[in-house]
């Protein structure tokens, strides 16, 4: 298994791609998934000739969990030094879902100078009582009885009503995957919903961001509702906007084919291939 140490923590990471590609996507992940999360996705940006970067965040799957409090900063940081090891040096595309899209906002305000475009899905910027109290739930199951009662807990949050009535099956065998998750991976989980809610406070800092930005949210999204995703497009200065109709906050599981024309179009759009 791939791991590089970063300020101190052993972080999981996959690179595909040709070395010597002139351009790198960074794939950031949802809080509760890992690399694979995005299988549907790097694949189609490899067959174009990009790099492709994804990595676990600490606390995550199979990235060190050392004790918390985190930050956002933090996870930017030690993605930007992953990137600097594996001698990525140029500005990257990002693109992030969910808590892995505050992570991506956290980059391209730190960063501006290493984010070529930015993507993020189902994110927010900012909290209100509503998803503070969905995020303390997922909390309470993650200390709790866990494994099934944990994804059964945290699901109605998270997939909308059609994709529900047409996974069950898909749904009910991820429930079941989480009978085999270690007691490790809910610890670490704890720690990064601390993390979330508190330091997903970043509004007053989006007119930093300079980078192309399209945001995206599932309309249906109960978890960070619409108007947060309404935020972000009127605070990143010529940022696009695209909401995916009959979606809740997995876009990525729930509308792969939409999701995947936006990210190959935007990315393109914003790269030197779309220039040539």
């Amino acid at each position: 298994m791939p791991v590089m140490s970063v300020n101190g923590n052993e972080l999981f990471y996959e690179v595909f791609g040709p070395d010597d590609a002139r351009e790198t996507v960074v794939f950031l992940n949802g809080v509760m998934t890992t690399t694979s999360s995005w299988a549907l996705y790097y694949p189609l940006f490899v067959k174009l000739g990009y790099r492709v970067v994804l990595h676990d965040f600490k606390g995550q799957m199979k990235s060190a969990k050392p004790p918390g409090p985190y930050s956002f900063r933090e996870h930017a940081e030690e993605a930007a030094a992953l990137l600097d090891e594996l001698g990525v040096n140029g500005p990257v595309h990002l693109i992030g879902t969910s808590y892995g899209g505050e992570v991506a906002l956290r980059f391209a305000i730190d960063y501006p100078d290493r984010a070529a475009s930015l993507v993020v899905i189902d994110s927010t910027s900012e909290l209100d009582e509503t998803t503070k109290l969905f995020v303390e739930g997922w909390k309470q199951l993650a200390l709790g009885p866990k494994g099934e009662a944990f994804f059964w807990g945290a699901a109605p949050s998270l997939y909308y009503n059609a994709f529900v009535e047409r996974n069950k099956e898909f749904l009910a065998e991820r429930a079941r995957m989480m009978n085999d998750i270690d007691d490790e991976y809910f610890a670490g989980q704890v720690t990064l919903y601390e993390t979330f809610l508190r330091d997903a406070d970043f509004t007053n800092e989006l007119g930093k961001v300079v980078c192309p930005t399209l945001v995206v949210v599932g309309e249906n999204d109960i978890l960070k509702p619409r108007w947060s995703s309404d935020i972000l497009a009127k605070g990143i200065a010529g940022a696009e906007y695209l909401v995916i109709p009959e979606c809740g906050h997995v876009a990525i599981f729930e509308k792969p084919d939409a999701l995947k024309s936006a990210l190959l179009g935007f990315v393109v759009k914003n790269s030197e291939l779309g220039k040539e």
